[in-house]
């Protein structure tokens, strides 16, 4: 008789405590292979396939697409070809790769408690099964919360209700197994506030707001928004800003990719202006250590670059960028790009980044004062090159003129830093043999 194992939403790693079904990636009938890919989510990070580390019929799947998961619940059960032996339910080992770890395959699976309903049965639903049942031991009963810890999706929804003085013991979870979802704690929230208004005395009645359109911030757009508020809340910025004549940095763009080889890109050529910069002004490539009260100078550059996606504003890192030539970078940047654009970047590839580069003159634009990536200490931001009337060895002429912008914590350094760094950005942009004296 065929075994039936329950595969839970695993740990997606980077501290992510939910996700999101994308699209699912087999049927209830299906047969799977170990490390075979079942499902794709979308965190705040990335979208991945989840590989399931058992082999078998698909017997059940658990939510719809565009159904948010927490990190454990179930997402699907598989029956296998036989049954482990020896030990009880508690302690059985299964046949399968085991825990999963996104990104990374699948490794041995440690044994894992399970409380069970006594002769709770549920009907296998596998091509080739039909008329055979499996007992719930392969799945968890609703939890039982009058003693011990309450079951929340996340932090976040225990600190949302704790503010809010909300006793969670209360309320009725409508997440898997009774799991409490943000969701709820705002249902019984929203009932309380009701309640108040309705013993409260009778008010002017004001005329109805615009109802508008809803947009949920999650997933990635979730993600940048948490960091974006986190950093307009935590970094005292400052911008300077600074026009600079570009003519001569695309005319040695065009000799490079004149001379035949791989493309140089311009963006490119503004990282290895960046990194050089950095190396000359190492204070913009630190983060603030607010426990500690201390700045910490960090001695590799990870650049991150802003690219706009369908899915939202993200920002890929390109590792170690101080050690890589104008080639290196634009082939890795231009990966990085295309990985964004299909939504298939890593959360490897979307954390870790020292120095932001920002790019905004792709939308036609001259100038921002872009927010800091938190935990970063400086952005730097390139405005459109277009043309435009400039004294160029005291003649009026026209030349390729673009906007380049710092924006800084002040914490980490003073006016006087971030002027320098940016003016030796812009001399290695208007007199690229500047960059000579570092390479």
């Amino acid at each position: 008789m065929a075994q039936v194992l329950e595969f839970r939403l695993p740990d997606l790693g980077e501290g992510l405590t939910e996700a999101e079904i994308v699209r699912w990636l087999v049927e209830v009938g299906d047969v799977v292979t170990v490390d075979q890919p079942v499902v794709e989510v979308e965190t705040a990070k990335a979208m991945v396939e989840v590989p399931c580390p058992y082999g078998g019929v698909v017997t059940a799947r658990y939510g719809e697409e565009g159904t948010e998961l927490p990190v454990g619940a179930p997402l699907i059960t598989v029956a296998v070809g036989a049954p482990a032996t020896g030990g009880d339910t508690e302690s059985r080992e299964t046949k399968g790769s085991g825990n999963v770890l996104v990104g990374y395959g699948t490794s041995e699976a440690p044994a894992r408690r399970r409380r069970v309903r006594p002769g709770q049965r549920v009907p296998a639903e596998a091509n080739g099964a039909a008329g055979t049942v499996a007992t719930a031991s392969t799945a968890s009963a609703a939890p039982e919360v009058a003693d011990g810890p309450v079951p929340v999706i996340s932090p976040l929804v225990r600190r949302l209700a704790r503010e809010n003085g909300l006793d969670l013991r209360e309320l009725t979870g409508s997440g898997p197994d009774g799991l409490i979802l943000r969701a709820d704690v705002e249902y019984a929230l929203r009932a309380a506030a009701t309640q108040v208004r309705a013993a409260a005395p009778a008010e002017p009645t004001a005329p109805p707001a615009s109802a508008g359109t809803r947009i949920p911030l999650k997933g990635v757009r979730g993600a940048v928004a948490d960091k974006l508020s986190r950093s307009r809340r935590e970094i005292p910025e400052a911008t300077c800003w600074v026009d600079a004549d570009a003519t001569e940095l695309m005319r040695a763009r065009t000799a490079m990719n004149a001379a035949g080889g791989p493309k140089i890109s311009l963006i490119a050529l503004l990282a290895r202006i960046c990194t050089a910069a950095l190396a000359r002004f190492p204070e913009l490539n630190s983060t603030v250590d607010t426990e500690a009260r201390e700045i910490v100078r960090l001695d590799r550059v990870h650049l991150g670059f802003a690219a706009q996606t369908e899915r939202g504003l993200v920002v890929p890192v390109v590792k170690d960028a101080h050690a890589r030539d104008a080639q290196s970078l634009s082939a890795e940047f231009a990966r990085l790009t295309e990985a964004a654009r299909t939504g298939t970047l890593t959360p490897v590839e979307l954390t870790g980044g020292t120095f932001t580069l920002n790019n905004y003159g792709v939308f036609g634009v001259d100038g921002s004062t872009p927010i800091i990536n938190h935990p970063e200490a400086a952005m730097l931001g390139v405005g459109r090159i277009v043309p435009k009337p400039w004294v160029h060895e005291g003649e009026l002429a026209v030349r390729q003129v673009v906007q380049l912008s710092l924006t800084f914590d002040h914490r980490v350094c003073d006016g006087g830093t971030a002027g320098g760094f940016l003016r030796y950005v812009a001399d290695c942009v208007e007199q690229p043999a500047v960059l000579l004296r570092t390479l």
